[in-house]
């Protein structure tokens, strides 16, 4: 093992309650770090020890405010002046990455300006968890490593012995997602179409498939204010289903989103700890992704294969 540079973990102020748990699954204490602010918010990151030629791995979230997102660009500057080895940033939840593409005309595709943000700052690889769209990972020049939420929720979705199991897609966009639960589960799966009149408010929406007497379990990969989720359950359990719950990695829960699970149809709302929960809600589980971070984190640092972490349904 001597070839192998010095590992150190370092978490940005707001991912710490995570980043504890992954550098305890990997073996290792967190680095040294303090984040000051000045009185106007301006901030200022150091590493309270050497990372110099070590691997570093830079643990943040970027979901809002915008200074998660400034706070790691920081983090990586300051670590790449200080003469680190490798730097490979955790992003457990990638924000900005809803817009991913030009979807009207005269609007940003912000998931790109993030990505370039990183470049150019000097990040050598990238690390993040189901992100909104597969395809952001063409946005990087450098490697990606896109861990996915299915290896953490299939084995839950198997251990609740759900009769009827059935698997559904809140929206078209999410249909491939669906189709992987359902390929893993060896279930069918159906979809819900939804047509929004503006963002976070949906003006219609119809179930495509078959429900009565299933057992069904909606798959997403963010759950925003929760109403396409809390409207999707609704309709499926008056289209005859037996029971309804969703799934969704990345819980931002703005606006009303806590009050619209509590009075959700829905049995349980099953989500990972990539965003910290803000308040308790009886209907939330929450699973951790700490574990499968530490292992890539491993496996990265012994150049090994981040795919052998992924359910393999062909086997």
């Amino acid at each position: 093992m001597g070839s192998f540079n010095t590992v150190k973990i370092f978490s940005g102020s707001q991912s710490e309650y995570l980043a504890k748990n992954i550098a305890r699954y990997y073996g290792k204490e967190l680095g040294g770090y303090t984040l000051r602010k000045f009185s106007d918010g301006e901030l200022s990151p150091s590493f309270e020890e050497s990372v110099r030629g070590c691997d570093v791995f830079l643990i943040q979230s970027t979901f809002p405010p915008t200074d998660n997102l400034m706070e790691l660009l920081l983090m990586v500057d300051a670590a790449r002046r200080a003469s680190a080895h490798y730097v490979t940033v955790v992003i457990p939840y990638f924000g900005y990455a809803r817009q991913d593409r030009k979807d009207k005309p005269r609007v940003a595709i912000a998931a790109k300006v993030v990505a370039n943000l990183l470049t150019s700052v000097g990040v050598d690889r990238l690390m993040t968890l189901d992100l909104h769209a597969g395809q952001i990972q063409g946005f990087f020049d450098l490697p990606v490593d896109h861990l996915e939420g299915t290896s953490i929720f299939v084995p839950y979705i198997q251990s609740l012995g759900l009769k009827n199991l059935l698997i559904a897609s809140p929206d078209m966009g999410g249909a491939a997602r669906a189709r992987n639960f359902a390929k893993f589960l060896n279930v069918d799966m159906i979809l819900c179409d939804k047509h929004r009149k503006r963002a976070n408010e949906i003006a219609s929406m119809q179930v495509i498939g078959d429900v009565e007497g299933m057992d069904v379990v909606l798959v997403d990969d963010l759950i925003d204010t929760g109403g396409t989720l809390c409207k999707a359950a609704e309709l499926i359990l008056d289209k005859g289903a037996n029971s309804v719950r969703a799934i969704s990695t990345h819980a931002i829960m703005s606006g009303k989103a806590h009050e619209n699970i509590a009075n959700s149809v829905l049995e349980e709302l099953i989500i990972t700890d990539t965003i910290p929960l803000k308040q308790h809600n009886e209907k939330i589980r929450v699973l951790s992704v700490a574990e499968i971070f530490a292992k890539a984190i491993g496996r990265i640092r012994d150049h090994e294969s981040i795919s052998s972490l992924f359910i393999n349904y062909n086997q």
